[in-house]
């Protein structure tokens, strides 16, 4: 299990995608919807697992806030979906959630498990744009909202490492953080 997820976050940090396999709409879809879902349900199921209530309620209001400023943003800007099916392709749900809970995953339990977090939810990002459900700049702001909810509501359960991600116009990068 940990061999593929390394392979995997290999392949997405070294750009190559998986597009051979995955060669039409619907497989992307596909992709997008297994990854939100494995996203979103990890973060809800590891505090469970570990009885940390706290961090179950904190996924819930990160989760439950980012799908609604969502569908919210649907219902408020009527953007075209690039496969012309609807008008509410801004901002991308998916990438809402997905994002949402791989920065609450990432705040309460550390980069360990908020790194493979953040791989799969940039997969589910790009696999919602080369889907053809969103545009770039879906996913980009659906990121932002996400993130910006996890953050929010998230508090750390260890907080002696931190993985902080930081963005200016020119550059992006990862600070870590530690605590002696």
């Amino acid at each position: 299990m940990k061999s593929r997820l390394f392979a995997a976050i290999f392949l997405l940090m070294s750009g190559i995608t998986p597009s051979a396999q995955a060669n039409d709409n619907k497989q992307w879809a596909n992709i997008s919807d297994i990854g939100v879902i494995a996203l979103a349900g990890t973060a809800l199921a590891l505090p469970a697992v570990r009885e940390d209530w706290q961090g179950f309620r904190q996924a819930g209001y990160s989760l439950v806030t980012a799908e609604g400023v969502a569908i919210l943003g649907k219902a408020v800007i009527h953007e075209r979906r690039p496969d012309r099916s609807d008008n509410n392709s801004f901002p991308s749900g998916h990438a809402s959630l997905a994002f949402a809970s791989a920065t609450t995953l990432h705040r309460r339990y550390g980069w360990q498990t908020g790194a493979p977090a953040y791989a799969l939810a940039t997969l589910t990002a790009y696999a919602r744009v080369d889907a053809r459900k969103h545009h770039w700049y879906d996913v980009v702001a659906g990121a932002l909202i996400g993130t910006s909810s996890g953050w929010f509501f998230t508090d750390a359960f260890n907080s002696k490492v931190q993985l902080v991600p930081w963005a200016d116009s020119k550059s992006a990068g990862v600070q870590i953080g530690m605590q002696w």
